[in-house]
Parts: structure tokens; C-alpha cells; sequence
């Protein structure tokens, strides 16, 4: 599959803003070694002892931030990988239901949206870690099936698109997941 993204010039792009929130809301973590997602941004940060060592486009909710059960909003807050799903599978495989179909997506690379909604190549379902916020009844980032995860709409990537999961380009999920075992700490910032 041809990589339609566009080239990035600096490699961790609007770090120092999401490293000033990541310290104001979470002062405890200066030494955060996980993955850091940030809605304002729309990018996913790789952080080892604090230090972004890698960064991804993402696409978060089109409905914004907010933990409510049936909201499609991208929950904030510490989380953990929970589950790893898709390893092996082909780029742009679909998965349902957590399931491999079998079929693989065509990837759509002009931003626009689609009838379908298809989680593609990988997912890591995530699950809150902090009670009342993304962890417990209504609220509960697993039980929503939060996910990161491939996504067949590609060009929609970088802004925000999804039902609250945290979608990316299919390269860089399956990259992500070779490099993220199950309980890595994943950090939703505004």
C-alpha cells in the first residue's frame, strides 16, 4: 500500500505543550516511561524516563473528550494496555468484533469519512486506571472498547474522526505494537 502521508519536518511536533500539560496534570509523572496521547495535538508521543523518543499522527474522537458510556468520546486519564489483538495480521486487515474477517480494507487516503468504520491491522485495547474517571460503571474505558488501533480511513488522520478510540495510520499501529506489550501505561491529555 502507497503511503499518502505528508512528510513531517520536526520529529516530536508540539512536544513542550504537551510536556507542560503532562506536568500540570500529572506532576508525579516527570519520569513517564509509556505512550502519551494528546486530543490537542491529535499525536501519540513514545516516552522513555520523560523523554519523547518517538511520535505518531493520530485521529481521537470527533465528539471530543469525555469518559461517559455511549458518548463515541476519547477518554482521558492514565490507562494501561490491557490487550493485544492482530498480531501477524496483514496491513489493513479488518477487524470485528475483535476478530480478524479475513478481508482487507482499501485504504481510503483523501480526508473524508466513509459508510464504514473498520478497525484494521492491530489493536490495543486499553483500560483506565484511575476509578471514577475511565475505570468503573459508565465510565469504563474497557467496557467501551477504547482501542488504538488501524484505521481504513487514512486521510482523516490527524484530525479528529473516530467514535473516542485513538486511530492511526496502519504503518505506524503495527510499528506501535511490535514495541508495546500488554500493561505499557498509556496517557489520554487534553
Amino acid at each position: 500500500m502507497a503511503d499518502e502521508r505528508p512528510p513531517e519536518t520536526d520529529p516530536q511536533p508540539g512536544w513542550a505543550e504537551v510536556a507542560a500539560t503532562l506536568h500540570r496534570l500529572y506532576p508525579r509523572l516527570e519520569s513517564f516511561t509509556g505512550l502519551v496521547v494528546s486530543i490537542s495535538r491529535q499525536r501519540l508521543y513514545r516516552l522513555q524516563d520523560g523523554q519523547p523518543r518517538e511520535s505518531w499522527p493520530v485521529s481521537t474522537s470527533r465528539f471530543g473528550a469525555g469518559s461517559e458510556a455511549g458518548s463515541y468520546k476519547t477518554p482521558l486519564g492514565l490507562h494501561r494496555v490491557r490487550e493485544r489483538i492482530g498480531e501477524g495480521l496483514p496491513e489493513g486487515a479488518v477487524i470485528a468484533g475483535r476478530i480478524p474477517t479475513g478481508e482487507v480494507a482499501e485504504i481510503v487516503p483523501e480526508p473524508r469519512r466513509t459508510a464504514d468504520d473498520f478497525v484494521t491491522s492491530r489493536i490495543l485495547w486499553l483500560e483506565g486506571m484511575e476509578p471514577g474517571l475511565n475505570q468503573g460503571e459508565g465510565v469504563d474505558s474497557h467496557q467501551r472498547y477504547i482501542y488504538i488501533h488501524g484505521t481504513h480511513e487514512e486521510g482523516l488522520i490527524g484530525q479528529p474522526a473516530s467514535k473516542g478510540c485513538i486511530r492511526m495510520y496502519n504503518r505506524d499501529v503495527i510499528a506501535l505494537f511490535e514495541e508495546t506489550p500488554s500493561g505499557t501505561p498509556v496517557l489520554i491529555l487534553p
